[in-house]
């Protein structure tokens, strides 16, 4: 079977897209809601350290039951996992049209944080489903079609969250968001997706949790190349979250000429640009899949090097700052894609919930940590915003560096 187009992929696989659709239309939603957070915290309380708050918060929520929602994935249907997500994101995000000062930036973070616990499901039982429903041949065509929806959405999302925003007001961007978590459900209710599942009953759920997530983390240990790229995207997030959650909404909310809302949308745009074209040029020109694995961490190197230099463009080319911005998503989204699709290959569907579920755990965990530590040195004037830049960027490099020299023995590792 040959590898096909984008638009053949969406035209003649049906299944796929309504997976595709429901996403990408829930995706915009979540930024509409992400800028508004945003613009609520600058306005009750101009701190960046609530900002990073925010980052970790969520981010630790959809780390934190990723092991059991890997096994859900595994265990339960996953159109039904990625619908009631849907369904009680409704209810979720018109809770926050209760906001109304600073006293409430305390439980709108908790809140988000759940919806956050409710997208981790979400993913994961995505990403384990895709293998199903897309011949191997086509999976990286899905997966760089999936990365640059998430990107356009990003565009799009934070785009024109930032105008209605600007101009309508964070209610507005609330409402906008529970309609489309309503729009994805009703995509996917219709979906029906091919599963397998382990064939010895493993038991009641939970309290057969925690041997059933240990498979998990062994299928990963035994595989000594799996092992490595379960870290592929914490080597970038391990400095891209204090980049990409913290940096770049206080330089967004001090741009000459925009607005504070407008301001983030312009470059979390940069950003989604960035992340939907590297993809696109991993699939064209990365094609030699025997060399992902070191590509893997030259990429996060390149993010940044680019990144590196957006210290120095703040303050004297916006347009400068935006376009390096966008090279270096475009370098830290060929290295998400290369990755996952990687993981989709080797894993088998039975325990392919888990292993992803771990993946996002250690992605998450080292995002949190970076956006927590990038608001709290910002917010207590540790350093500046250029240095700030500078200093993360060196980290990215320097774990890029570390990841592109890890050689793992191509033997399986004894469990």
């Amino acid at each position: 079977m040959t590898k096909i187009g984008y638009w053949e992929l969406i035209t003649t696989n049906s299944k796929f897209r309504r997976l595709w659709s429901a996403s990408v239309i829930s995706m915009l939603g979540e930024w509409f809601n992400t800028i508004a957070l945003f613009l609520l915290i600058f306005q009750y309380t101009n701190n960046e350290f609530l900002l990073g708050i925010l980052f970790t918060v969520r981010m630790l929520c959809f780390a934190v039951l990723q092991p059991i929602s890997g096994l859900l994935a595994d265990r339960m249907n996953r159109k039904h996992i990625m619908v009631w997500s849907n369904i009680f994101q409704i209810f979720l995000a018109l809770v926050f049209l209760a906001v109304d000062g600073p006293e409430d930036i305390p439980w709108m973070l908790g809140l988000s944080g759940i919806m956050m616990l409710l997208h981790g499901a979400y993913v994961t039982a995505e990403r384990a489903a895709l293998p199903n429903i897309v011949s191997k041949e086509n999976l990286a065509t899905a997966n760089a079609l999936d990365a640059a929806s998430w990107s356009t959405a990003l565009c799009m999302g934070a785009m024109l969250g930032g105008i209605v925003v600007e101009f309508y007001g964070t209610d507005a961007a609330f409402i906008i968001d529970a309609f489309t978590f309503l729009l994805g459900a009703i995509l996917l209710a219709p979906l029906t997706i091919p599963q397998s599942f382990e064939e010895k009953k493993p038991g009641p759920l939970f309290s057969t949790a925690f041997s059933n997530i240990r498979n998990g983390w062994r299928r990963i240990a035994k595989e000594a190349r799996l092992l490595r790229i379960v870290f592929a995207k914490a080597s970038w997030n391990i400095a891209g979250g204090g980049l990409a959650g913290v940096f770049i909404v206080v330089a967004g909310s001090d741009v000459d000429g925009f607005g504070v809302a407008l301001g983030f949308g312009l470059f979390f745009f940069a950003r989604g640009i960035g992340t939907g074209t590297g993809p696109i040029l991993a699939r064209k020109f990365l094609t030699d899949q025997e060399k992902w694995p070191s590509l893997i961490g030259i990429l996060v190197i390149i993010s940044g090097f680019f990144y590196f230099f957006v210290g120095y463009t703040l303050g004297i080319s916006v347009w400068l700052t935006v376009f390096l911005v966008m090279l270096a998503h475009s370098a830290s989204g060929a290295n998400w894609v290369l990755s996952t699709i990687l993981t989709q290959m080797w894993v088998e569907d039975e325990i392919r919930g888990r292993v992803f579920s771990i993946d996002m755990l250690i992605m998450s965990l080292a995002f949190s940590l970076s956006s927590a530590c990038a608001g709290y040195l910002l917010e207590y004037e540790v350093f500046s915003l250029q240095h700030g830049f500078q200093i993360f960027a060196c980290i990215m490099m320097a774990s890029g560096l570390i990841f592109t020299l890890w050689k793992p023995s191509s033997r399986h590792a004894k469990v």
